[in-house]
């Protein structure tokens, strides 16, 4: 049961994202002010958005769980984005930057045509749109199961409503600067948590490393070569890939690089969210490894029913913390869900008015600032819906059927901005078949289950990259950028 306090600190929670929100409700007169925030952002809370972007509650409640219930085979899943970060400063910062663009997929209609541009946008939307249902989905439906007092649709309305309104208020302002406060929130909670479990174990965290071992949940580099289990090379090459994509490709990561005053600012922020990601990971990693603990010395509090499902971590908050600190962590829950939903919404709309509404209506009347908080709403409403539709299926693990889709629908994007990047004789005709090639082969690699899920991106990268290359040098030279 929550208490009268716990229920306090969670309104508080949302009131403060609300007022961040209409705060800056008046320097939004502009789309760029919209969507660039006026590149008035500074790099240290560019960086943290970054971070609270990437950290979903797929995060915050799926590792902890995967941890729980195996070991730290994924560790170097997250940890990649330092191999990752240095090829972002290099290459895709400084395009983005010189190019001025407020899509990402603006480039790919400079480098090949418009054509391209467009399949680009539209598979960036119905990524999007589903990841939101999930981003809402995942934490509603936990902390139904664990609590009788949060319902479930309850949940996905609040979270989505709220999120809306700080959005269309304050754009990507109060965005990165909602994402400031809950990225402070939610590694807070965590920690807090860390802290209870610790000092109420005996032997504390000796216990926790002494018990883990002797359990083999610290194994963190299996070398044995299979694609088909985490590996650790199967993780890192997989890892490597989906931030690639992520940081080098996704809206709604690109758009950080675009709201600081210089490039050598958004450099910087991307260093920010790389060095944060390290403390980050071990948190979660091990808190998922001192709940298995905790629950080994406490078997009675444990509800066998999510042992099995992305639970473990909500029903811990709600059964064993203290009163008002179990809000503070619900509130977290609800942080980690809220900075990747209110990301994807203003980013959603700015690839929707960049790359579609200004090419289809370009003589449209109406104000573009209008269109854009237009456009954030409607694509709002689609998520929350989809997060409703996922009340009715039966997915035990969302953290892998997201890593699934991620490689087979956006891994083919990665390959098609990788051959703009990095080769001058891939053009529109070859990068069209390489995408339909590579998504056939992602296709069929899920029907055979030949690979671990976490390929999926690096062989959606790959085989786009080598297809569309290939593809290319059958057709007339027409480099463009």
């Amino acid at each position: 049961m929550l208490s009268f306090i716990d229920l306090i600190v969670i309104l508080l929670y949302f009131s403060v994202l609300c007022w961040v929100g209409y705060n800056f409700l008046k320097k939004q007169k502009k789309t760029k002010d919209f969507f660039k925030g006026g590149k008035r952002i500074p790099a240290w809370a560019a960086g943290l958005s970054i971070f609270g972007t990437a950290l979903s509650p797929i995060t915050f409640i799926a590792v902890p769980a995967k941890t729980f219930l195996s070991d730290w085979s994924y560790f170097f899943l997250n940890i990649s984005i330092l191999l990752v970060a240095p090829i972002i400063m290099l290459f895709f910062i400084p395009l983005y930057r010189n190019l001025g663009i407020t899509s990402a997929y603006e480039y790919l209609e400079k480098r090949f045509n418009n054509s391209i541009r467009l399949i680009g946008s539209v598979v960036f939307i119905i990524f999007q749109i589903g990841r939101m249902g999930i981003v809402i989905f995942l934490p509603a439906m936990a902390l139904n199961l664990v609590s009788d007092d949060i319902n479930i649709f309850s949940s996905i309305l609040l979270m989505g409503i709220v999120s809306l309104i700080y959005t269309l208020m304050g754009g990507i302002e109060a965005v990165i600067w909602t994402d400031v406060i809950q990225v402070i929130i939610l590694l807070g909670g965590a920690l807090l948590s860390l802290i209870f479990i610790v000092t109420n174990i005996n032997g504390g965290i000796n216990e926790i490393i002494e018990s883990g071992v002797i359990d083999e949940k610290f194994n963190i580099v299996d070398q044995t070569w299979s694609l088909n289990q985490p590996t650790f090379w199967v993780v890192l090459i997989g890892g490597f890939f989906a931030n690639l994509i992520t940081y080098g490709t996704d809206q709604t990561i690109v758009q950080r690089y675009l709201v600081t005053k210089s490039k050598k600012e958004a450099i910087k922020g991307v260093w920010i969210n790389a060095i944060i990601s390290i403390p980050a990971t071990l948190i979660f990693f091990f808190l998922g490894t001192a709940l298995f603990v905790f629950f080994k010395n406490f078997p009675k509090e444990l509800n066998d029913d999510f042992i099995i499902n992305d639970a473990i971590f909500p029903w811990f908050i709600v059964s064993q913390l203290p009163i008002g600190v179990s809000g503070i962590l619900i509130a977290a829950i609800f942080a980690a869900a809220m900075s990747s939903l209110s990301s994807s919404m203003n980013a959603l709309a700015a690839t929707y008015v960049a790359d579609i509404h200004s090419h289809f209506n370009s003589k449209s009347i109406m104000n573009r600032l209008k269109v854009s908080r237009y456009a954030t709403l409607i694509f709002g409403v689609l998520g929350i819906l989809f997060a409703i539709f996922l009340v009715t299926t039966n997915t035990k693990s969302l953290w892998d059927e997201f890593q699934r889709v991620l490689g087979l629908v956006i891994g083919s994007l990665g390959g098609v901005f990788l051959l703009g990047i990095m080769t001058k004789k891939a053009n529109s005709n070859g990068v069209l078949i390489g995408i339909i090639l590579s998504f056939s082969l992602q296709i069929l690699l899920g029907y055979l289950e030949a690979i671990h899920l976490i390929l999926f991106s690096a062989t959606g990268v790959i085989s786009c990259f080598i297809f569309g290359y290939l593809a290319s040098l059958f057709f007339e030279k027409k480099y463009k950028f």
